[in-house]
């Protein structure tokens, strides 16, 4: 008999993980936005998984929550414990590329690590790139898109509207 290995199993969950996909963004799971952080097994082999809500008010995490209990259930785990932790604070940094490239192909432009754009220190609009042509000519419409962590903006040349997931 072959007794997998703690990592084998932690590689495991994670896989598992990549398979809880967010309720207001359906082509990114929790590992992709960050918001799973650590997969740990204690000595006993009980199982922890650490997750981080987007923002302390976030309406989705219940629901997250749950979808992570029915994928541990439903791969065999058992006495397994899920925390939230709010410390440290979510950033849109904890985003992986791979999550970034799918907010980019499902038409929301994903948050920037940085910028040398200093415009909005002077009331100007935050440059965004269109997701849908790669356009730098584009304007916000609205602070709030489709949910608080999104911005309405429209591109100038396709003149498709799109969000833009704001950093945080």
């Amino acid at each position: 008999m072959t007794v997998a290995s703690p990592s084998s199993e932690t590689e495991k969950v994670w896989a598992l993980l990549e398979d809880v996909k967010d309720p207001e963004i359906p082509v990114l799971s929790i590992v992709d936005l960050g918001i799973a952080r650590e997969v740990n097994f204690e000595d006993d082999g009980s199982l922890e998984v650490v997750i981080t809500p987007t923002y302390s008010g976030c309406p989705a995490m219940d629901m997250l929550e749950e979808d992570i209990k029915a994928a541990l259930d439903s791969h065999g785990y058992s006495g397994y414990r899920i925390k939230t932790s709010l410390s440290p604070v979510w950033t849109t940094d904890w985003m992986t590329e791979t999550g970034r490239e799918k907010l980019r192909a499902y038409g929301i432009a994903p948050p920037e690590k940085s910028t040398a754009n200093k415009k909005v220190l002077f009331g100007g609009q935050k440059e965004v790139s269109c997701p849908h042509c790669g356009s730098d000519h584009t304007e916000q419409i609205s602070e709030f898109g489709s949910t608080a962590c999104k911005a309405l903006y429209r591109c100038l040349d396709c003149q498709e509207p799109f969000d833009y997931f704001k950093c945080i």
